[in-house]
């Protein structure tokens, strides 16, 4: 039976979890802030498009150290934040022959991973899906959940497409790239505006974001496509036009990002929005835009930081 170890079941983690589970797959988490509830009453998933499901991990665990067995998949599904430590919250159980799949927002996250893992395959995944924690243990599904998974550098492993395998099985439609870095460019364009303008607007969700600021929505995912195309990952002409069309046809959504302010918890502002400035400073590419919002959240985790 092919082992699944999810490090970091929150939503998207959860989620992504049961469905590996119904398909088959041996699969344990490490949940720290629900641990007790999971623990004892398994996992409520309650999607608007599937159903409503528990899900009962094979293992529940605090720490990743108290994992018994070796996984064939490790799926990283953490916020990338400047306190976590990525690698060292997974090396104790990478074994030689286990795949490293991290499902995880931003750009330009791959490098530290390549380097600390040199002999094993690293997956890059990407959701787009509205999913969002609404109390321990508990899942509320609101919509989409396509999966993209690619191998890094580039392409697409045997072990890749029996996991994406896995998720289409489950009900999920999960579809492996070529080039993911490509990929997650694609989703930053989405990312870089809404994620922080619903905070900065004290909450706001998207379809308000969108009726009442479209033009400086679409300014800040123009500056994406232009860092993305000088960096060697251009993308397809239309993909403004695409997401606002998205966007006004999905239910009206918090983002995560705004949940993390909500909960007063760290937010995911440098590998969404600094990792994109970082990357257009390298290639001379002015973003004044992306810039502007970009040092908003800083003074926004300031006061956090402050309370």
């Amino acid at each position: 039976m092919i082992k699944v170890l999810v490090i970091g079941a929150g939503a998207v983690g959860a989620f992504y979890g049961s469905l590996l589970s119904q398909a088959g797959a041996e699969v344990s988490v490490v949940c720290r802030s629900d641990y007790d509830q999971v623990k004892q009453h398994d996992f409520i998933i309650n999607s608007q498009a599937l159903g409503r499901w528990n899900f009962t991990p094979a293992q529940v665990l605090k720490n990743v150290t108290d994992f018994k067995g070796t996984p064939d998949y490790i799926l990283l599904c953490t916020k990338i934040i400047p306190t976590l430590d990525r690698v060292a919250l997974i090396r104790p159980v990478v074994g030689r022959n286990t795949s490293i799949v991290f499902i995880q927002n931003g750009v330009e996250i791959e490098q530290e991973m390549l380097n600390a893992f040199p002999n094993n395959e690293l997956v890059s995944g990407l959701a787009f899906i509205c999913c969002n924690r609404t109390g321990p243990g508990e899942i509320l599904h609101l919509a989409y959940g396509r999966l993209a998974l690619g191998n890094l550098p580039n392409g697409v492993s045997l072990k890749t497409a029996q996991l994406c395998e896995l998720f289409n099985q489950s009900g999920i439609d999960c579809g492996a790239i070529d080039n993911i870095v490509t990929g997650r460019w694609q989703k930053c364009v989405w990312n870089a505006p809404f994620n922080p303008l619903s905070v900065l607007s004290g909450g706001l969700l998207t379809l308000d974001i969108l009726q009442t600021q479209e033009f400086f929505v679409r300014s800040i995912m123009q500056e994406i496509c232009d860092i993305a195309s000088a960096v060697g990952h251009p993308l397809p002409d239309d993909i403004v036009d695409t997401n606002i069309e998205n966007t006004y046809a999905m239910p009206p959504y918090k983002t995560s990002m705004l949940l993390d302010y909500e909960a007063d918890q760290p937010m995911e502002t440098e590998a969404i929005l600094g990792n994109a400035l970082r990357a257009a400073r390298r290639v001379s590419i002015v973003a004044p835009h992306l810039k502007s919002v970009y040092a908003l959240m800083k003074l926004r985790e300031l006061k956090l930081e402050q309370h």
